[in-house]
């Protein structure tokens, strides 16, 4: 946001001249100015701690703000918070468009809220007619945050800019994507936070109460950030891992990321859960991991390997298996570096296995592997279509490959479609391979 278009400087003008509109009764309100105050230096500081500690902001003291307050000091409530938290820069900018565009969602969630009828509710605790406001003004909350992020990153701001003439669209598109699970659900946990808030503000206890609510919410925010600390830490390692691999064989750059989309199409097909579909997707991007401790002379050799140097290469997916058995999280991703080269038919390597005694991961990673192989472009052949290459795997399925697979990666690019980046170079001496027989190399021919 260093070099903000012009554009996009008039559109956050105009969200912060909406925001100061929505503000303009504020004198007029009946609503005490300690609670205004207090909710808003409640807010500051669970915002300034947040995003230093977490990086992300905090919803439930903003969602009690519109529960209790009148929409124009409802919409008063994240402004001094946003403007004093930390920005980068330009940092006024940054500090205005967070409270013009807070201060609108928040505005037209109290109005939702007021106009429902929530306000009698929550000041008689009327459950459960006081979750039927809420759940009306949450996604009003979601929406509107979603709509003036969406209509930046139209004009420019952390993605190209788009024509006049697409702005509705994108606009759209990125409303409805803020309303998906992983955006109104976190936000509709903030939301009954913030109700819990406002019924314990009006109770006996007054706010002492209310801010008791606010210690589970930071213990929970608290594990929810940790866990996506160790998350970004895990996808850091695979990329760090990745990379090394692409850099010393440039030949296959691109396979690793290639072979994991593959194996997440056929984990899904065979009806796999989430943890053991993303197991498969580290699977398929570290199966070459080993590669690392193979010479790189012979991963770039042009011609054929001599029985030694196979000897050599047969050995990289016990190098991977090493490299990354410490690596607790992959799980059952390591079986898979290990023993993606072996057979059905018991030929293959390193151990030989045959049938059922190769893991499922293996067998999900070999033909993700193989198909990639043969579609990509290499110092030895010409990428096949897609449809010529499944014909291949079909044809060694139950020798080479587990017919499964082969059948649910059919399934799925059925279904999908494949359009993988083009990350390879051009060979020199194109040959088109009569099968894809196990290249020790990390590929198949």
């Amino acid at each position: 946001m260093e070099a903000v278009p012009a554009r996009a400087r008039v559109y956050v003008a105009c969200v912060a001249a909406l925001a100061v509109i929505g503000m303009l009764r504020l004198p007029h309100v009946r609503s005490p100015w300690w609670v205004i105050t207090l909710l808003a230096v409640l807010y500051a500081v669970c915002e300034r701690i947040v995003r230093r500690r977490f990086g992300g902001t905090f919803h439930p003291v903003l969602l009690a703000g519109a529960f209790l307050l009148p929409a124009p000091a409802a919409a008063f409530v994240p402004v001094p918070g946003a403007l004093l938290s930390p920005a980068d820069r330009p940092r006024a900018l940054r500090r205005i468009w967070r409270a013009a565009h807070s201060s609108l969602a928040v505005w037209a969630t109290a109005r939702v809220h007021w106009w429902l009828g929530g306000g009698d509710a929550v000041v008689h605790s009327d459950f459960p007619y006081a979750l039927v406001p809420v759940a009306a003004a949450v996604p009003v909350f979601c929406l509107v945050l979603g709509v003036l992020d969406g209509g930046l990153r139209a004009l420019g701001v952390g993605v190209p800019p788009a024509p006049w003439g697409q702005l509705g669209t994108g606009l759209a598109r990125r409303a409805w994507r803020a309303l998906l699970p992983r955006s109104l659900a976190p936000i509709a946990v903030h939301g009954l936070a913030g109700l819990m808030m406002a019924v314990l503000w009006r109770g006996p206890h007054g706010p002492v109460a209310a801010l008791l609510v606010l210690l589970p919410m930071g213990v929970s925010w608290w594990v929810f950030a940790q866990y996506h600390r160790e998350r970004a830490a895990h996808q850091a390692t695979i990329r760090a891992l990745v990379q090394a691999v692409d850099i010393k064989d440039g030949y296959t750059r691109g396979h690793s990321e290639r072979v994991g989309q593959a194996s997440v199409l056929i984990a899904r097909e065979l009806g796999l859960d989430d943890d053991r579909v993303e197991m498969l997707r580290f699977a398929g991007i570290l199966h070459d991991v080993g590669k690392l401790g193979v010479p790189t002379r012979l991963l770039r050799k042009d011609g054929p390997l001599t029985p030694e140097e196979r000897r050599v290469i047969e050995l990289h997916p016990e190098y991977g298996h090493e490299m990354v058995r410490g690596i607790c999280f992959l799980g059952e991703a390591r079986a898979a570096i290990l023993h993606h080269h072996e057979r059905l038919d018991g030929s293959g390597y390193p151990y030989g296995l045959a049938g059922g005694q190769i893991p499922e991961c293996a067998r999900v990673v070999a033909v993700a592997d193989a198909f990639d192989a043969m579609t990509s472009t290499r110092t030895y052949s010409r990428a096949r279509p897609v449809q010529t290459a499944l014909l291949e795997l079909e044809r060694c399925a139950g020798a080479q490959f587990d017919p499964r697979m082969v059948a649910a990666l059919a399934r799925a690019l059925g279904r999908h479609g494949w359009h993988p980046a083009v990350t390879a170079d051009e060979p020199r001496c194109p040959v088109p391979p009569a099968e894809p027989v196990a290249d020790p190399r990390g590929a198949h021919r």
